[in-house]
């Protein structure tokens, strides 16, 4: 079984979001919910193995499978994952997981088509993560996006049809530049669409400034990256609780996960010349996008830019090169960053959206005085918000502190701006929790509100406890990693041109 590891992660949440769509309909929503638990439970599972059996002294593929696929075109279904993937492949499973238990009362609509929808987006993010065959890779990186298209499309807010339209369009003109350089570095490699090929051969340097174009184009609009961000604060206000915490825990760190595996790897030399413009559109989202947190009036959309200041770290973290390539503690810190972000973006998109199926409104205005009629809860969205300035002892803190480290061996003012976050995070996060939960009552909405009930509670609960654990514990993430990371840097630091 352990050889099919990944296969499982893959087949099993779409296989049972497949049966879910078969077996529920409207008048059999109480079996749709109970099959998509169900699947989503096996679905983290059989990920958990992943983590326990993973040797972390190596650096190079594990669990990895292989059988052909489109023969024609040597296209093959190669799986595998290291220290960078695998613990995306966990944290898809156990968000998912979450998920389903979030929509479990709120949804009423379509109750199937939105439980199989994550299911069957779950299955297909596992496979982009595990992929090692190019095209494999751009079936799943593309296909992932109908069901989060229809998720903001269908269950979204009053302009969620707008606001899905943006996030296809964004998204598909870099996929289609992806495509275009898969295609062409086929052809670079006697017809292999292996990304371990791709890694290996030799490019000038001009053409690994046209191939890194089109993989910033591609990956940085999934981050997203300033600036083309725009289309991130739109989806997240529209779609439903479940889409904003599967949009900011997992799909964003598709984008940052192929700077790694493609970007990096493939175009070293581009990344050693140009790689500077990274790291400025980074600081600027750093710094820019947090002050444009400071003035939003909606909490979602507050959280959503909160997102793109903070995966201004990530893309931060990959790009400062010392010697040609990147710091383990940037390297690191980035992936440490992205599984906490994945933690505390899920749990502050929860708070939020425990709050707007009471009230019907992400106004902060429309809040005041939560605390004195919803003192635990309270105290969730304290531990989260915290979480969110880069308090000590929450996972909020560790990836920041290390990527800071990493950046102050490069340069002291990139290391100087980017620890400006933990000063505007604390302030628009704080800002906004103090609005809404501190103070007296300041309406009848807020007099009338009653605390988490126990499937609130209990997701709020593992989500605390992954923040804490996180925080006080981040060498059982960083061990894992820290060949992986050594191995990529090994690879970059290597020059390949002709």
């Amino acid at each position: 079984m352990s050889e099919h590891l990944l296969s499982l992660a893959i087949w099993v949440p779409i296989v049972a979001g497949l049966f879910v769509l078969v077996t529920g309909g409207d008048q059999n929503a109480g079996w749709a919910r109970k099959i998509a638990l169900v699947g989503a439970l096996l679905g983290f599972l059989v990920t958990i193995p992943l983590y326990t059996r993973f040797a972390p002294m190596h650096g190079g593929m594990q669990f990895e499978e292989m059988r052909p696929w489109i023969e024609t075109f040597n296209i093959n279904y190669h799986l595998g994952v290291d220290g960078l993937s695998m613990f995306f492949v966990i944290l898809n499973a156990f968000t998912t997981l979450l998920v389903v238990i979030a929509g479990w009362e709120v949804i009423q609509n379509r109750v199937a088509q939105y439980m199989a929808a994550f299911l069957i987006m779950s299955g297909l993010i596992n496979g982009a993560f595990a992929a090692l065959d190019a095209m494999l890779f751009y079936v799943f990186f593309e296909a992932m996006l109908i069901p989060l298209y229809l998720i903001v499309g269908v269950w979204g807010g009053q302009n969620r049809v707008y606001a899905a339209i943006k996030l296809f369009l964004y998204t598909l003109m870099g996929s289609l530049l992806l495509l275009v350089a898969f295609i062409y570095l086929y052809f670079q490699t006697d017809r292999s669409f292996e990304i371990a090929d791709f890694q290996r051969v030799a490019l000038p340097l001009a053409v690994q400034g046209y191939l890194m174009i089109a993989f910033f184009f591609a990956f940085a609009v999934k981050v997203p990256m300033f600036p083309v961000h725009t289309w991130l604060p739109d989806a997240h206000v529209e779609a439903p609780t479940g889409g904003s915490m599967v949009l900011a825990a997992i799909t964003l760190k598709l984008g940052a996960y192929g700077f790694l595996r493609f970007a990096l790897p493939i175009a070293p030399d581009a990344a050693r010349e140009w790689g500077w413009i990274i790291v400025v559109l980074s600081l600027i989202a750093i710094v820019y996008i947090g002050l444009v947190a400071l003035v939003q009036t909606d909490m979602k959309k507050l959280v959503a830019y909160s997102s793109i200041s903070h995966m201004g770290f990530v893309t931060l973290g990959f790009y400062m090169l010392v010697d040609g390539a990147p710091t383990t503690y940037g390297v690191e810190g980035a992936l440490v960053q992205m599984i906490s972000h994945g933690f505390v973006s899920a749990g502050m998109f929860f708070c939020i959206g425990v709050m707007y199926d009471r009230v019907h409104s992400r106004k902060i205005a429309d809040y005041g005085g939560v605390a004195n009629t919803m003192p635990k809860f309270a105290a969730f969205a304290l531990l989260f918000a915290m979480a969110n300035s880069g308090l000590p002892a929450t996972s909020g803190f560790v990836g920041e502190f290390m990527v800071i480290i990493g950046a102050v061996k490069v340069n002291f003012w990139y290391a100087f701006l980017a620890a400006t976050t933990l000063v505007f995070g604390a302030s628009y996060t704080l800002w906004m929790y103090k609005r809404v939960i501190f103070g007296d009552v300041a309406n009848e909405n807020v007099a009338a509100l009653k605390d988490v009930n126990a499937r609130e509670f209990a997701v709020l609960a593992v989500l605390a406890v992954a923040v804490l654990g996180m925080g006080l514990y981040p060498q059982a993430f960083t061990e894992k990693m820290h060949a992986s990371v050594d191995t990529l840097i090994t690879h970059v630091k290597t020059s390949k041109l002709p």
